[in-house]
């Protein structure tokens, strides 16, 4: 079975065809900002430019691989959460492909993807879930075929809070990645706002508070101090749940989880908890189009497909209101 998708809910703009064991091809073309962080209405110009040569390129690769479109079960995308325009010009060009390609439609949540192509880069089976994006900061776990949310952020997310603190100092976007250099230089720990209220978390508290300590401290400490507090209040929560649920894996997705620094907090707790921690490879962490095609190709496995009636796009599209049927 070989499933199509296309992912484009934010700045990344890619499109994959997976079979059950493989990534057989993939294609993508980022949106990168002049200044400032993501402009929702330029990020879905440049997908709309975009996406017809993406869309070609992933199906001439996968046809120079012996999988010709014809052999396309499904076409999936991402319906949300995400940026409504990015998520319209997405939406539009999956329901054009399913159209004339007569091959049903699967609208895929973009946070369930990253948990899915997490479980199968890695082999997991039952995880306490750590879901770490731009908008997002989550604890997840599998139970009564949804995935609750244990624990999340109260406000922005904690890769939002690391760009914004970022474009503040002068960092090109994404700021995330530069913030983690940078902080490997440090000399000492800034003491920062560290905000965790019972099971959620809250970052803009912080970022606030990182601005203003660059008025008295190198900005290479204040990385670091901004780091380690954040990640410390990830892996608490994280730590939390699984003693509640009593669960031995915890794995970490989505885009910040590509940091160095949090894959070694969160393995260092597992470690001392005699618990098992796996991320996947950080091509599977940023925003990517296998994770699309690869959950649209376990839904479609379920007989889950999207009427193109109900294929609107979602842009509060939450994880706990989708129903997993296929663990």
């Amino acid at each position: 079975m070989n499933i199509l998708g296309i992912e484009g809910t934010a700045w990344n703009l890619s499109c994959a065809i997976v079979d059950e064991k493989q990534v057989i091809s993939e294609v993508e073309s980022s949106y990168q900002p002049v200044k400032g962080g993501i402009h929702p209405r330029e990020a879905a110009q440049h997908h709309a430019s975009e996406i017809k040569g993406v869309i070609v390129g992933a199906l001439s690769n996968a046809k120079e691989n012996g999988v010709p479109k014809e052999s396309l079960s499904a076409v999936s995308f991402s319906q949300g959460p995400g940026m409504g325009p990015c998520l319209r010009t997405v939406a539009t060009a999956a329901r054009a492909l399913s159209l004339s390609l007569k091959i049903p439609l699967v609208g895929v949540n973009h946070c369930i993807a990253h948990v899915e192509v997490g479980r199968w880069n890695q082999n997991v089976k039952d995880p306490v879930v750590l879901y770490t994006s731009g908008a997002n900061s989550q604890v997840l776990s599998l139970r009564d075929k949804k995935y609750r949310i244990f624990g999340e952020t109260m406000d922005i997310g904690i890769g939002n809070a690391l760009d914004k603190f970022g474009r503040y100092a002068g960092l090109k976007h994404p700021g995330g990645p530069k913030i983690e250099k940078l902080a490997r230089q440090a000399k000492k720990y800034v003491p920062l706002p560290y905000v965790v209220k019972g099971m959620d978390l809250s970052f803009s508290g912080l970022t606030t508070a990182a601005k203003d300590a660059l008025k008295t401290n190198s900005l290479e400490d204040v990385c670091y101090g901004f780091q380690e507090t954040a990640f410390a209040m990830l892996v608490e929560v994280t730590e939390r749940a699984l003693a509640h649920l009593e669960k031995d894996e915890v794995l970490l997705v989505g885009g910040v989880g590509a940091n160095s620094r949090l894959k070694d907090m969160l393995k260092t707790m597992c470690d001392e908890r005699g618990a098992k921690f796996f991320a996947p490879d950080n091509r599977f962490m940023k925003d990517n189009a296998s994770m699309i095609a690869y959950t649209g190709l376990l839904m479609f496995k379920k007989g889950i497909t999207t009427p193109i009636s109900e294929s609107f796009v979602r842009p509060d599209y939450r994880p706990d209101n989708v129903c997993i049927l296929w663990v």
